[in-house]
């Protein structure tokens, strides 16, 4: 059964940092792509940022420069560092994976997500 499991995250002030955690099992992890994404109340999930299986990187442009991901393959964990953090990055944030191919990748696993909120 595959699982994946965020946390990390919280109510932090704008300027502010956050690292979100993902741990996942019942999947090969480094066969697959990992992505970030969120979704703010009253607004369609977005894309936050994507890290292929070899290492490609991937960011909404609203987030470039301030979010890193990165994935630590002999842990099943993926991450998000989140800098500079702004009231609009207010959202729930969900881990997801999925194998990518021909440049598309197929989220079929999916976190619960965790909230983030920053105040102004």
């Amino acid at each position: 059964q595959v699982q994946l499991v965020e946390s990390g995250g919280g109510l932090v002030q704008a300027g502010g940092s956050l690292r979100l955690s993902c741990k996942a099992s019942g999947i090969i992890f480094s066969l697959n792509a990992l992505g970030w994404y969120r979704q703010a109340p009253g607004k369609q999930r977005e894309l936050v940022a994507v890290l292929t299986s070899g290492g490609s990187t991937n960011y909404a442009d609203s987030v470039k420069g301030r979010f890193t991901i990165s994935r630590d393959n002999a842990k099943n964990m993926v991450y998000l560092q989140m800098n500079s953090l702004k009231p609009e990055d207010t959202a729930v944030y969900y881990c997801a994976a999925g194998p990518m191919s021909r440049n598309v990748v197929t989220y079929n696993y999916w976190g619960q997500g965790t909230q983030v909120t920053v105040s102004s």
